[in-house]
């Protein structure tokens, strides 16, 4: 049986989303230190959020912060917030998608970065 994959969560403090106004959704992940920013600052891409918000690469922008250890992504809602198609009005469960994404190392296992 194989090991569970680690994700960005096991490597996170806290990984969250939040309402960035009408039109917009924030999702920022707090990694614990230096090396889990490291992780993060890698795992993180445009590409990895279009694939798992269905969102145009180029309408994507992430912020990212090694002082804090914080990664940033910000990207347009699918739907304004509050209209009749709104199924999450505060953009409050968007970050599991991204808290559940495995961190893989280069042969495609996943892992835990050295400590």
């Amino acid at each position: 049986m194989s090991e569970p994959a680690v994700t960005l969560s096991d490597l996170a403090t806290e990984v969250r989303c939040k309402n960035a106004g009408p039109f917009w959704v924030t999702i920022e992940a707090f990694m614990t230190d230096p090396s889990g920013y490291a992780v993060a600052d890698r795992l993180i891409t445009a590409e990895l959020i279009a694939g798992l918000y269905a969102v145009p690469v180029d309408d994507i922008q992430i912020f990212r912060i090694p002082d804090l250890n914080v990664v940033k992504v910000s990207f347009p809602r699918q739907v304004s917030q509050g209209s009749l198609h709104d199924r999450d009005i505060h953009a409050g469960q968007h970050h599991v998608l991204l808290g559940r994404s495995p961190i893989q190392t280069g042969d495609g296992r996943t892992s835990l970065p050295p400590t």
